[in-house]
C-alpha cells in the first residue's frame, strides 16, 4: 500500500525579537552571540497565543491543501513540551475546532523535539494498516527559555503538520521509509513544578544530538541503499543554525540540499515544529521526483529519520502562500514587550 502526505501546513507567529536585543539586556556581544549560534531573530508567540492556538492554525491550513473533510480525518496527534494544560489533551481541542467529528484517535505526545515526528510516524503506521483512512500528525510548541540562558537566545514559537492518506491521486509525497534511533541520553529536561528547562552544555552536542541524527541518517540510508547525492533535499533537526550544518557535513550532504529547509536561523527553534517547518519549505518548492531525507531529534534521546519522494499531484496541492513568503509578515519587538509576551513577569 502507497502511503504519503496528502495535505500540509505550517504557522509562526508574527511577533520576532531580533538575537542582539536579547544580547543587549545581558550585555554580552549581539553580533558574536548571533554569529555563534547561526540565529538571527526569533518567532514569539502573543500572550494570546499557545500551542492549541498554533495547531488549529497548521490543522486548518494543512485542510486546505489536502482538500478533504475533517471529518475523514481518524487520528489527530500534536506533539509538544509546552501543551497549555498539564491533564487535559491539546489534540482533542484541534480536533473540536477543525469539526473532525467524534469516531476519533487522539492524544498528546511528548518526547523533547521530536514528539511531532512520532506523531507523523503513527499516523503513517495506522493508514498503512488500514486502521483509519487519513491521520493528521502536528508538531508545534511555544518553547521558554530561563532569562538570561543560552536556550533564550534560540527558543521560538511556530509549528507543522501533515495529513497522512493512501488514496495515490491525493499523495504529494511518498513516505517511502521511516526508522529511529533511541537512547537514554538526558541532555535536557524539565522536572514536573519547574518553569524553565535545564540543559548540559555542550553534553547536548556530540553524546545527543550528533550521535542521534547521524546514526538515525546513516541507518536508514543503509536500510534504503541510498546515498546523499539521491537526495534533492535535506532536513535536520535544528537547535540553532548551525548544528544542522555541520550534521549534513558530516554525513555528505551539500549546503544547497538543505539550505530551503534550514528555518531556525529566520524564526528560532520550534522544538517539536523544528523538523516539520523545515520539511513544508521543502514541499513548498518541490517537484516531482523529488527525494528528501528528514531527521528529527528529541533530547532524551531519539531520532526519527523519513525517507519520501515528491509525487506529481505536488503540482496541484500547494500551501496558498510559501511558508517564505509568510513569514516575511512579521513585527518586532524590544525585550521589554517580549517577556510580557512570553509571561516572564510575574504578578502576586
Amino acid at each position: 500500500m502507497t502511503v504519503g502526505i496528502v495535505g500540509y501546513g505550517a504557522y509562526v507567529p508574527k511577533k520576532r525579537i531580533k538575537v542582539e536585543e536579547i544580547a543587549k539586556v545581558w550585555k554580552k556581544d549581539g553580533k558574536k552571540v548571533s554569529v555563534g549560534i547561526g540565529v538571527i531573530e526569533k518567532a514569539l508567540g502573543s500572550w494570546d497565543e499557545d500551542t492549541a492556538t498554533i495547531s488549529v492554525e497548521v490543522a486548518r491550513k494543512a485542510l486546505e491543501v489536502a482538500k478533504i473533510e475533517a471529518k475523514e480525518i481518524g487520528a489527530v496527534y500534536v506533539g509538544s513540551e509546552s501543551h497549555p494544560y498539564a491533564v487535559k489533551p491539546t489534540s482533542s481541542i484541534v480536533a473540536e475546532a477543525i469539526n473532525t467529528g467524534t469516531e476519533l484517535m487522539a492524544a498528546d505526545l511528548e518526547f523533547a523535539c521530536k514528539a511531532g515526528t512520532a506523531g507523523l510516524q503513527l499516523v503513517y503506521a495506522e493508514v498503512k494498516a488500514g486502521m483509519i483512512n487519513y491521520g493528521l500528525a502536528i508538531g508545534a510548541d511555544t518553547a521558554q527559555g530561563r532569562p538570561g540562558d543560552a536556550l533564550e537566545f534560540t527558543a521560538g514559537s511556530g509549528g507543522a503538520g501533515f495529513i497522512v492518506g493512501n488514496k495515490k491521486e491525493e499523495i504529494i509525497a511518498e513516505i517511502n521509509e521511516t526508522i529511529s534511533f533511541t537512547t537514554d541520553t538526558p541532555d535536557f529536561w524539565r522536572r514536573q513544578h519547574a518553569e524553565f528547562p535545564s540543559h548540559a552544555g555542550r553534553f547536548t552536542g556530540e553524546p545527543a544530538y550528533f550521535k542521534h541524527v547521524l546514526n538515525a541518517a546513516k541507518n536508514i540510508m543503509e536500510k534504503t541503499k541510498t546515498k546523499p547525492s539521491d537526495f534533492k533535499y535535506a532536513v535536520f533537526h535544528q537547535p540553532n543554525g548551525k548544528f544542522p550544518k555541520r550534521a549534513a557535513k558530516i554525513l555528505g550532504f551539500t549546503p544547497e540540499q538543505i539550505e530551503q529547509g534550514l528555518m531556525t536561523p529566520y524564526i528560532g527553534n520550534t522544538y517539536s515544529g523544528a523538523t516539520m517547518v523545515g520539511l513544508v519549505s521543502v514541499l513548498d518548492i518541490a517537484k516531482a521526483g523529488d527525494k528528501i531525507l528528514a531527521v528529527s531529534y528529541g533530547s532524551g534521546s531519539g531520532s526519527d529519520a523519513f525517507i519520501l519522494t515528491v509525487t506529481e499531484n505536488i503540482k496541484n496541492k500547494r500551501a496558498k502562500i510559501p511558508l517564505l513568503k509568510a513569514i516575511e509578515d512579521k513585527e518586532y519587538v524590544d525585550y521589554s514587550e517580549y517577556i510580557i509576551h512570553r509571561k516572564k513577569i510575574k504578578t502576586l
